[in-house]
Formats: C-alpha cells, structure tokens, sequence
C-alpha cells in the first residue's frame, strides 16, 4: 500500500515554482469529489488547491491531441496528496491521457500578491506589537487576518500598514527553501504549523520574516505592489483585519473613490467634507423626527377628544370602534393610548387597512373585560398573530377583508 501511495500522489509543481503557468502531465484516474463534481488527477500539476486560507487556481486542461480545453473550476486536496482538478467535463479524457495545463495567471497572480502581502503585515504586527497571527482568510473580493490580541487601536493599524508597504518598497527578496522539523526549531519562525512533516516549506521574506507556508508567492516585494488595510473588526477570540493587496487594492481604492465622489455630489461638499455634512443630516433628522413625534402625538390627542366628543355613553362608559384606511400602527396605538387615558370608562378598538394592517384594543383602568382575549378572538376570524395584557393588545391580521366586520362584532358583544 506505501509503494501505490507513492506512485499515485500528485507532484506538486507549484511548491518550487509559483511562477509557472503552463504544465504538461499524465491522467491518473478520474474520481467524483465530494461534491460529486467531475474531477481529473494528474501525476503532477501546478494548480494550487485551496489550503492555508489561500483559495485554489483555475484554468484549463487540454486533452493531447483533442480540440476542447476542460475548464477546472476547482481545485481540492486530499488527505493521501492526491489533487483533484474538478473540471465541468471530462468525457474526452481517460487514464493514462497526456495533457497540457494552464493556469488562469491573473487569478495566480492576484493570489500571490494578496498571500505574500498578509505575510508581509503579520510580520509587521508582530515587529511592531507583538500580535501574532492566528488565522488568515483569502476571499473573492477582500483579505482578513485574525490577530491574537484584546485591544486594537487604529494608531496600531495605520503603523503596521506603514511597516509593511515600507517593506513592499524595498523590494526584498521572497525565496522558498525546505528544511527539517529539527533544523525549523532554531531558525526562528513567525509561526510553525502543528502538523508533523519531514520537511519544511519556508518562505523568507529577507531580513524581515521567516514562515512555514505551502502557499504560492511573489519573487520579491515590490510585486505586492501595494497594501491597504481597510475594516477592523472585534472577534470572539481577537481581532480581524481586512486587507487588499496589489490590483486589489487599487480596484478597491477607485471604487471607495467613485462612492465618495457621487456622494459629495449629492451633498453638494468635497469628499473630505463628508462625515460633516452626514453629522449635520443626522442632527437635522434626529430634530425632524422629535417634531413629527411631537406633532402626532398632539394629532392624536387632538383626534381622541374629537371622538370621546362625538362618541354616546353607555352603561357609564364609551366605546369606541374605528377602522383607518390611511393610518399605521404606530398611530391608532398612541390614539388608543391617549382614548383610554382621556378617561376612565373608555373601550377602543381600533384597525387600521393600510400595509402592513394591524389592529389595537385598549380599555382605561379598571374596566372588567380582557383587551388580550379580545384580540385573539378577532385574530381567529382574520388569521394573523397578536396578543397583549387585560388593558390593552395589538396584532397583525393576515388579512384585510373582515376586519371592519371583526371590530364591530367585538363591539356588539361588549355593548351585551
């Protein structure tokens, strides 16, 4: 069983040359993922698949002698180094067939750039505050580590930032080289990865930072081109920062640009006069919506005296049925409210027709029947959900047809 593990494990192109794009290889088998998704294993490929928060490559496989390329969308590895290409077809392949791979190489590109670059600045959160790395994450979109640390100040991020394009400045050398778990102990590693191996894949970033990684990566800094820390956010265990790097990076730059410029436009102010003028909207809403609670509620006041007015006593007290058609909730319950405040013998039961409808029952103090129970009832011929206490109770019927109908049959029933 060890001498077939070895002759079927896929070799790994892309541990020494993250550089090479194109590839010639044998089919050794087609399988099903786990996804139950074709898939092709080579005996040796340079698609990367997706490991240590780095996501896989994609690209093409193209049959020997046949005309169609196999598109692989996604590449995955299993536990006995067997890669499995998952391609959308793969009739025109067997055992055994020769094939020739490419790489999509701006997708491998834009993976080094981020990859190298979330060393690069877990390096420099280490040098500068010693928060190390406890996980990376490469996304479709965005970047993000998870630093081991309680606190985080933005002074602390905009200097690890600094640190790390400092270093994509000066271009350092990025080499990849292999040694033993014995002789990674003394070299002074960011991090050493738990897994027992025989051997190590380090990437050295000179001079500045030293780690076992099986992921692909620039040849030198300056191909990172640029990093750009964006969101901070608090973890359960730490913090997150999302990055970008490279093309990345500026894409994002151009985008939060474009949003920035539209939005000063509609503000009529310079970007940088944003957080200004939002602050001065915010208060001016903030006053706008005092005023207008105010006003409603002296409406409501209003609208309730009108109808205790307008509404006869019987049996020492006033009932009170309404159904709205341009009225929410949040209206017919202050109304009910300031009904049944206004005086002692007071039953409202109020609906209201507009979206979303709703119903409120209310009753002074001291009154003998149940706004709860009452609600329910009405509910069961309408359909919806509600309940509430002795005095007062809403709901949201499902439907609007039979609720004028369902308040008055309430009605009839507590007039005896």
């Amino acid at each position: 069983m060890p001498a077939l593990q070895k002759q079927i494990m896929t070799e790994h192109l892309y541990y020494h040359d993250s550089f090479l794009y194109e590839f010639d290889a044998e089919v050794l088998d087609l399988a099903l993922d786990s996804e139950s998704r074709p898939a092709v294993i080579l005996d040796r490929t340079a698609f990367y698949p997706t490991s240590g928060g780095q996501i896989f490559d994609t690209g093409w496989i193209l049959p020997g002698q046949a005309s169609t390329k196999l598109r692989v969308t996604d590449v995955t590895e299993r536990e006995d180094g067997q890669i499995l290409h998952v391609v959308e077809d793969a009739g025109s392949i067997h055992k055994g067939t020769r094939v020739h791979g490419q790489i999509d190489v701006d997708r491998r590109r834009d993976h080094m750039q981020q990859h190298s670059g979330q060393h690069v600045l877990s390096a420099a959160f280490v040098r500068l505050f010693n928060l190390p790395t406890v996980s990376f994450h490469m996304g479709a979109e965005s970047c993000s580590i998870d630093l081991d640390t309680k606190s985080l100040t933005a002074a602390q991020v905009e200097a690890a930032e600094a640190l790390a394009n400092d270093v994509v400045t000066q271009n350092r050398a990025v080499s990849i080289r292999f040694v033993t778990q014995e002789e990674a102990q003394s070299l002074g590693l960011r991090k050493i990865p738990p897994v027992e191996r025989d051997r190590l894949r380090l990437i050295d970033v000179h001079d500045f930072d030293l780690t076992a990684c099986g992921g692909t990566h620039v040849s030198a800094t300056g191909q990172i081109g640029c990093i750009l820390l964006r969101k901070t956010e608090k973890t359960r265990r730490g913090w997150r920062v999302e990055f970008v790097c490279g093309k990345r990076a500026v894409a994002t730059a151009r985008h939060d640009y474009s949003v920035l410029a539209e939005s000063g436009g509609l503000l009529s102010s310079h970007i940088w006069d944003i957080p200004q003028q939002l602050r001065k909207l915010q208060e001016e809403a903030r006053a706008a919506r005092k005023s207008g609670e105010h006003l409603l509620e002296e409406l409501a006041d209003l609208h309730a005296s009108r109808l205790l007015a307008e509404t006869p006593e019987s049996s020492g007290r006033k009932l009170v049925t309404r159904t709205f058609l341009d009225r929410d909730l949040t209206f017919i319950k202050l109304l009910a409210q300031k009904l049944s405040r206004q005086s002692a013998g007071v039953v409202a039961l109020l609906g209201t027709t507009s979206e979303p409808p709703a119903l409120v029952f209310a009753q002074s103090p001291g009154q003998p029947f149940d706004m709860g129970g009452l609600m329910k009832d009405a509910l069961a011929r309408v359909g919806g959900r509600g309940g509430g206490s002795t005095d007062m109770a809403q709901g949201g019927p499902r439907q609007v047809e039979g609720l004028e109908a369902a308040l008055n049959e309430i009605a009839a029933r507590l007039r005896g």
